[in-house]
């Protein structure tokens, strides 16, 4: 059975190639963080494992159980930061003995199961060598092997590595959808699952990821409150925390980036009050102070502020220096947000 929830679209793209064992030897899964893109690679690792198949994996068969519990042999998942022979690479980097050594191993004969999978969860963050030694093996895939790529930017994935996989793109969950599965499947309230909507932006594992644990929302509060200081404060003050951004993205890509994503769904939120669209607020919670900041502001400045964070973001995955984007985008930052 597949586990992942509202990607019917790509399920029935999906089941015909594996009921005929003519399934893609890779695929490039691209969609927002806590979308299901891990999810749906595992469930692709089962379904070419499964000992009822080919087509949907059983999910209860010893190769399935295997693959859920991540104790499978002949799954090798590479992520950034990963340590390999004893080494570790830098944590925003997959590089090329990640690459090599996975590569090694699936072009043994499957040692459980009937296909070795490798998936990368970062594809983004390959180096350039370990791109280009990747994409040798694109081209020439060792028999019985599954590549599986997952991305929340698939401009940034090399086009050449890119073109040599099927490319499937996942979509946040409806509003409607979302709050079904959670008052159903998680016993919620409507006005819980509601916000939890709006805050994941459709994205079920981040919904579930608050639900079991406490500290995903508090990180929230703590980083909003933070961001309302900095708004607040002088500019050395700014240029303090664009220190501490830089220096978090040197040590978690994924968790600065997330940052930013939380301004910028802020500074969206001011907007759309502006507009008079308070309905869709994703800060819902805090509609009150959105209201008195947005009245510090003008459109053109909150749009042109928005600019600068999605610009800031374009720069970090050019490899631009993180600290010399986020000083330049506190530059950028109205001296009226503060002033409420």
């Amino acid at each position: 059975m597949w586990t992942i929830f509202g990607q019917d679209h790509l399920l029935n793209r999906i089941e015909p190639s594996l009921l005929q064992r003519r399934q893609s030897h890779a695929y490039l899964l691209s969609g927002p963080p806590h979308v299901g893109k891990m999810a749906l690679a595992l469930n692709l690792a089962q379904a070419v494992n499964c000992l009822e198949g080919p087509s949907v994996p059983c999910g209860s068969c010893n190769q399935c159980t295997r693959i859920a519990q991540g104790h499978h042999a002949g799954i090798f998942v590479l992520f950034p930061g990963q340590e390999i022979d004893g080494e570790r690479s830098p944590k925003t980097v997959i590089g090329i003995d990640a690459i090599r050594e996975a590569t090694r191993r699936v072009s043994l004969n499957p040692y459980e199961g009937s296909f070795n999978v490798v998936i990368i969860d970062g594809a983004e963050a390959m180096s350039e060598d370990a791109s280009n030694a990747f994409l040798k093996t694109l081209e020439e895939p060792p028999p019985h092997s599954l590549f599986i790529l997952l991305t929340a930017n698939e401009d940034a994935v090399l086009p050449t590595v890119g073109s040599r996989c099927q490319s499937m793109g996942l979509a946040p969950l409806s509003k409607d959808a979302m709050v079904e599965i959670l008052i159903n499947e998680r016993q919620t309230t409507p006005d819980q699952a509601e916000q939890l909507f709006r805050l994941s932006r459709g994205c079920l594992g981040w919904a579930i990821n608050a639900l079991d644990d406490d500290q995903v929302l508090e990180q929230r509060q703590a980083d909003l409150e933070k961001m309302q200081e900095t708004l607040s404060a002088g500019l050395e003050t700014r240029f303090t925390y664009a220190n501490e951004i830089a220096t978090l993205f040197g040590n978690d890509r994924d968790a600065a980036k997330a940052l930013l994503a939380l301004w910028l769904r802020w500074w969206r939120d001011l907007l759309l009050i502006k507009e008079g669209a308070d309905e869709f607020l994703h800060n819902s919670d805090y509609a009150e102070f959105l209201s008195s900041q947005a009245s510090t502001l003008s459109t053109a400045e909150i749009v042109l502020f928005i600019k600068h964070v999605m610009q800031t973001l374009s720069d970090l995955d050019s490899n631009v220096s993180p600290r010399l984007a986020m000083e330049v985008l506190m530059l950028n930052l109205p001296i009226e947000a503060g002033q409420v």
